[in-house]
């Protein structure tokens, strides 16, 4: 398994005594570096400020995302070392809907909805290798969906990971 050492690195970014997220928002500009596990404990201060990033931008609506998927994140950029680029955090129901009828791969009911799904790239590691590294770790499901169109010497791939464990749930990708 060639990304075995990252069950390591999953224990030990776990068990660190402090958890952090770096984010650009792609479609906002905005930024956040922060801590938001610190002593065995979540601190409210730093998840409301996380959830505020990763709000639904088109209409600024705000849900508390699934701690298990920040903390699936903190895990995959604490190995690759980058900041995590959203594409694509929690999405209201006017949005989930609107993107449903606009665009393919949009499920009706998206795990978008309550927070526990999104959609990242992280600079400097292709996205089938960031795939395996999660699909790796057991933490949640992950697919690769192409965004199109694209040059060719562009890789215009997303990654989703949902903060569903593996088995619970399968997902089919177009791509």
């Amino acid at each position: 398994r060639p990304f075995a050492y990252l069950h390591e690195e999953m224990g030990a970014a776990l068990a660190a005594a402090d958890r952090a997220l770096a984010f650009r928002h792609t479609h906002t500009g905005e930024r956040l570096e922060i801590v938001y596990f610190s002593r065995g404990e979540y601190l409210p201060a730093a998840l409301v400020r996380v959830d505020w990033l990763l709000r639904d931008f088109r209409t600024s609506e705000v849900r508390p995302m699934d701690r298990r998927l920040l903390d699936a994140l903190h895990t995959l950029s604490a190995a690759s070392g980058s900041e995590i680029e959203v594409i694509s955090g929690y999405r209201s129901p006017k949005t989930n809907a609107q993107l449903h009828k606009t665009s393919g791969g949009v499920a009706v009911h998206s795990l978008h909805l309550e927070g526990r799904a999104i959609d990242v790239r992280l600079p400097g590691m292709h996205t089938a290798k960031l795939r395996d590294a999660a699909l790796a770790l057991g933490l949640a499901t992950v697919g690769v969906s192409r965004l199109k169109p694209a040059p060719p010497s562009v890789e215009r791939a997303t990654v989703w990971i949902d903060a569903v464990k593996r088995g619970e749930m399968l997902r089919q990708v177009r791509g």
